[in-house]
C-alpha cells in the first residue's frame, strides 16, 4: 500500500502539471482521508477506525469459523501444491492464483512501512503485527471463498469474480439486490482508481527513485525528466506484454516472480541476521517485552499494538476485496479450497516478510534507525522507510543495498502486473466486457505508468489510498452477511477431503443457512 513518500519531480512543465492537478484533487483527498482514516481514541491512544474495523473482522471471523487458519494450514499447503481442480472450471491452478494475489500485496510496504512501524511503535510493534496477520487470515479465507462461490465464467472460459460479484449476487440472495448492486459498483470504482494510481503510478515512481539512487542520482543514467520518461515507457511496454495475455499470462509470470523475489529478500535478511546472530535472542526479547511494556513512542504498549495492527492491515489487504479477484480464477468445484489457499497470503506477506524486515532492522540497529527513533520521540519528521531498511542491509556489506534494490524492483513490478488485472475487473464491471473495452483499459493503465514515472501527483495517490480502504467497509459488511455460506462451503470441502462421498457442487443461488445474526452468537 502507499506507505512511502512519493518523490516529487522538480522544475519544468512536469512540476507545473503536478501542481495544477494537486490543486484540484487536494480538497477531495483531504476530505476522503479525514473520513476514511479518522482516528478514535482508545485508552489515550489514537486508532484509525478503518483499522479497528478490519481487525475486528479478523477476530469475529476467526471465532465464527472455529480458528480455521490454525486448524487447516497443512491442508491449505497441500492444496496449493497439488491443486484440487482436475477438469474443474477455472483458468489457473491454486498455486498460480495464490502467487498472483501475493504479488499484489507484497510490495514496498513490507520494506518501508515496517521500518516506520518499528520506529514509531518500537520493536514490540512486530509482535502485534504478527498477531494481526494471523487474525486477518480468516478474513482472506472468507472473501476468497466467496470469490469462487459467486464467480461468473464466460463462454470463452474467462472468469470474473471478486467483491463486485459476491456483493451483488450474494446480497440479492438475502433480499437486498438494490443495496448489493450499489455496493458492488462502488467497490469496482474504488478498486479501479487505486489500481491506476496506487498499484500503478506509485509503484513506478518509487521504483524509479530507488534505481536512480543506485545509478548516480540526478546526474546518473536515470536522472532528469528524460531518464524518467524513458524508464516509464520501458516499464509500460514490459507490463503491457505481460498483462495483454490475461490472468493466465499474469500467473505464469507471478508464479515464478513471487517465489524468486521472496527468496531474494528473505535470504538477504537472513544474511544480515546471520552476521549478527549473537544479537538475535536480544532482538526477540525486545519484540516480546516491547509488546507489553512502554518501549515505543506511540503510547507505550497500546501504541505498539496499534502500530502493529495498522501495519498488518495496510500490508496484506485482507478485507479490501482485491485478492478474491485473483483467487476466483482457480480450477475447482470447491470454493473453500481457494479460501484455504488464500489464507497463506497474509501469512507469507505479514508473518514472514514483514517480520523478517523488522528483525533485520532491530538486530542491525543502524545509526539512522536509532536517530529516527529519537526524532519520533521528539515529534520530528521521519526519514523514508526504505532508507532505514537499506541502511540495515548496509551494516553488513556496503554493496548490500543493491540487493534491496533488486527486491524493490521485483516487488513493485509484481504489484503493477497484478493490480492491472484487478483494475481490469473493476473496469469491465463498470464499462462492460469485450476486447475493445479491455484494450482501452490496458492503454490507459500503461499511459499512467509513464505519468507515474514523470510526475508524483501526491493528492491523487492520497485519494486512491483512501478509496481502496473505503472498499473494506462495504466488503466486510458483505462478509458478515454471507459468512454462513462460507461455513457451509468449508464443511462441504472437508467432507470431500475425508472421502465421505462426492456431493453435487453447491450452486450460486444456494441460500445461507441461518441469519446473519448467527455471527453474534
Amino acid at each position: 500500500m502507499l506507505s512511502a513518500d512519493a518523490v516529487p519531480q522538480e522544475g519544468g512543465i512536469g512540476a507545473t502539471i503536478e501542481n495544477a492537478v494537486d490543486v484540484v484533487f487536494n480538497p477531495i483527498a483531504t476530505v476522503l482521508s479525514d473520513v476514511v482514516f479518522a482516528k478514535v481514541t482508545i485508552f489515550g491512544a489514537q486508532f484509525p477506525w478503518i483499522v479497528a474495523w478490519l481487525v475486528a473482522a479478523g477476530v469475529a471471523l476467526t471465532l465464527y469459523f472455529g480458528f480455521v487458519q490454525f486448524r487447516h494450514p497443512i491442508t491449505a499447503v497441500k492444496i496449493a501444491r497439488k491443486g484440487l481442480g482436475n477438469g474443474a472450471p477455472g483458468e489457473v491452478t491454486h498455486f498460480q492464483a495464490l502467487t498472483a494475489a501475493v504479488s499484489g500485496t507484497v510490495g514496498l510496504g513490507n520494506i518501508a512501512g515496517v521500518a516506520i512501524a518499528v520506529t514509531i511503535g518500537g520493536p514490540g510493534a512486530t509482535f502485534w503485527m504478527i498477531l494481526a496477520g494471523l487474525l486477518m487470515m480468516a478474513v482472506k479465507f472468507a472473501e476468497c471463498t466467496l470469490g469462487v462461490k459467486y464467480r461468473e465464467i464466460g463462454p470463452d472460459g474467462k472468469v470474473s469474480g471478486g467483491p463486485m460479484k459476491y456483493l451483488a449476487k450474494g446480497l440479492a440472495e438475502r433480499g437486498m439486490a438494490g443495496i448489493g448492486k450499489v455496493l458492488a459498483g462502488l467497490t469496482a470504482a474504488f478498486i479501479l482508481i487505486f489500481a491506476v494510481a496506487g498499484g500503478n503510478m506509485f509503484q513506478a515512481n518509487q521504483t524509479l527513485e530507488q534505481l536512480r539512487t543506485v545509478t548516480g542520482g540526478e546526474e546518473g543514467l536515470l536522472g532528469g525528466s528524460t531518464g524518467s520518461f524513458v524508464f516509464g515507457v520501458f516499464l509500460a511496454l514490459l507490463v503491457g506484454v505481460v498483462v495483454i495475455g490475461g490472468i493466465t499470462s499474469i500467473t505464469k509470470v507471478t508464479s515464478k516472480l513471487v517465489p524468486s523475489m521472496t527468496i531474494v529478500y528473505v535470504l538477504a535478511c537472513v544474511v544480515v541476521i546471520g552476521m549478527n546472530i549473537p544479537m538475535l535472542p536480544d532482538a526477540v526479547g525486545q519484540i516480546i517485552s516491547g509488546a507489553f511494556s512502554p518501549t515505543g513512542v506511540a503510547g507505550g504498549a497500546l501504541g505498539a499494538m496499534i502500530i502493529g495492527f495498522q501495519r498488518a492491515a495496510f500490508s496484506n489487504e485482507a478485507g479490501i476485496g482485491s485478492s478474491p479477484i485473483a483467487l476466483a480464477t482457480v480450477k475447482t468445484n470447491y470454493p473453500a479450497s481457494a479460501g484455504l489457499v488464500a489464507m497463506l497470503g497474509p501469512f507469507l506477506d505479514t508473518v514472514v516478510i514483514c517480520t523478517m524486515t523488522a528483525l533485520t532492522i532491530v538486530i542491525a540497529s543502524p545509526q539512522s534507525w536509532i536517530a529516527a527513533r529519537e526524532a519520533a520521540a521528539a515529534g520530528e519528521a521521519l526519514p523514508g522507510g526504505v532508507s532505514l531498511t537499506s541502511d540495515a542491509f548496509g551494516t553488513v556489506l556496503p554493496w548490500f543495498p543493491y540487493v534491496l534494490t533488486v527486491a524493490v524492483v521485483l516487488f513493485a513490478l509484481s504489484t503493477v502486473i497484478t493490480w492491472s488485472y484487478y483494475g481490469l475487473k473493476g473496469w469491465t464491471h463498470l464499462f462492460g466486457d469485450g476486447k475493445t473495452s479491455e484494450r482501452i483499459y490496458l492503454v490507459i493503465y500503461c499511459v499512467f505508468l509513464v505519468i507515474g514515472s514523470v510526475l508524483t501527483l501526491g493528492a491523487v495517490l492520497d485519494m486512491a489510498d483512501a478509496l481502496v480502504f473505503a472498499a473494506a467497509l462495504f466488503n466486510i459488511i458483505g462478509l458478515y452477511l454471507l459468512a454462513p455460506v462460507v461455513k457451509k462451503e468449508l464443511a462441504r470441502l472437508l467432507a470431500h477431503l475425508r472421502g465421505e462421498g462426492e456431493k453435487e457442487p453447491a450452486k450460486a443461488d444456494d441460500k445461507p443457512e441461518g441469519p446473519a445474526e448467527e455471527l453474534v452468537k
